[in-house]
């Protein structure tokens, strides 16, 4: 099947967006790494209708228009890695879970360090909000697009007030501690 992709600009750097047939199968960031989401060869289409509505979706998330998306979505992973990416759309706009919420929501409440490691292989990143995943602290955790990105992102969805925002990057807020998830616990996204 032929993978599909356009790029488009972001307050939070460029996106890809990949379309595998008529679902979107992944939201890769600037600079993302080839290994997180493997695809293989893809061919550039900017007015596929999925990549072109999942664009139009996107922007107006980013202008505080829109707090749910309806695209189709294509995940591609091992059943318990798509019960993971299934517990990440759960998570209500404007909310957070920990890993060992999600890890007990799908059924394994032992399996939060495997959590992690699916969180950070999500292929369809702020659609499937890894970004409302934090540390059972509430400290921001490792992320794809990096803890600026998903601080960017909290914040825009209202976990933290624009006021508590720091002026760094973009907007970091100030409520969270920043803290690398640990390598073993895989929580890259």
């Amino acid at each position: 099947m032929t993978i599909r992709f356009k790029t488009m600009p972001s307050p939070v750097g460029t996106l890809t967006l990949v379309a595998r047939g008529d679902a979107l199968a992944a939201i890769l960031w600037e600079g993302d790494d080839p290994a997180r989401v493997p695809l293989g060869a893809m061919t550039e289409v900017p007015d596929h209708p999925v990549l072109a509505e999942t664009a139009r979706q996107l922007r107006a998330y980013f202008d505080g228009t829109l707090e749910a998306f309806d695209v189709p979505l294509d995940f591609a992973g091992t059943d318990f890695q798509k019960s993971v990416w299934a517990a990440l759309l759960a998570i209500p706009f404007g909310e957070t879970r920990s890993y060992g919420e999600i890890a007990r929501a799908i059924g394994r409440p032992a399996a939060v360090r495997a959590v992690g490691a699916a969180n950070g292989r999500n292929p369809i990143s702020i659609i499937a909000p890894c970004h409302r995943v934090i540390g059972s602290d509430g400290k921001l955790t490792g992320f794809a697009g990096g803890l600026e990105a998903k601080a960017f992102l909290l914040r825009l969805e209202g976990v933290v007030a624009p006021a508590q925002a720091g002026a760094a990057g973009f907007g970091a807020p100030d409520l969270f501690d920043y803290a690398a998830a640990p390598a073993s616990a895989g929580a890259t996204n």
